[in-house]
């Protein structure tokens, strides 16, 4: 679905989190950064990546990664989401499809034969520089990290 490809510059996304605070490309400058593209909150394999990132956390933080998730879903479905699961990692809510469209994750999708749009479950590894190193386009949402960081 996405035409992004590792060496291309990552679109220079602003968005809210669940708080309503601005998270920006810019904010992670000097950092790597895994931007996590994902359908609804609280869906069983949603729930499931989070975890997995979640339960890792610390391995990423000690690798240098900030990680950052990304749905269409509101503030207020995040803030639900993030305590219901103790998410340390922000969630921003892209309720007008801005950033999705910019990293091509949103688009058709089929299901039980029938086409709709929807978000495809994408992750993207970018470096300190705004690079993206890596496109995750088949996640495996119970062992991500590992995808993440080989070990």
């Amino acid at each position: 679905m996405t035409t992004l490809k590792p060496g291309d510059k990552a679109p220079d996304f602003k968005g809210k989190d669940e708080n309503g605070k601005e998270i920006k490309l810019a904010d992670f400058k000097g950092n790597k950064l895994v931007i996590y593209f994902y359908p609804r909150d609280s869906t069983p394999g949603c729930t499931s990546q989070a975890c997995n990132l979640r339960d890792n956390y610390d391995v990423l933080l000690s690798k240098g990664y900030k990680v950052v998730g990304v749905s269409a879903d509101s503030e207020k479905s995040h803030q639900k989401f993030i305590e219901k699961n103790n998410l340390p990692f922000p969630l921003i809510a892209d309720t007008e499809k801005e950033i999705l469209k910019a990293f091509g994750v949103w688009g058709p999708k089929k299901f039980m034969g029938k086409t709709y749009d929807g978000i495809h479950r994408t992750t993207f590894v970018i470096d300190e520089k705004g690079v993206i190193e890596e496109v995750i386009a088949k996640v495996d949402t119970k062992n991500h990290t590992a995808q993440i960081i080989p070990a």
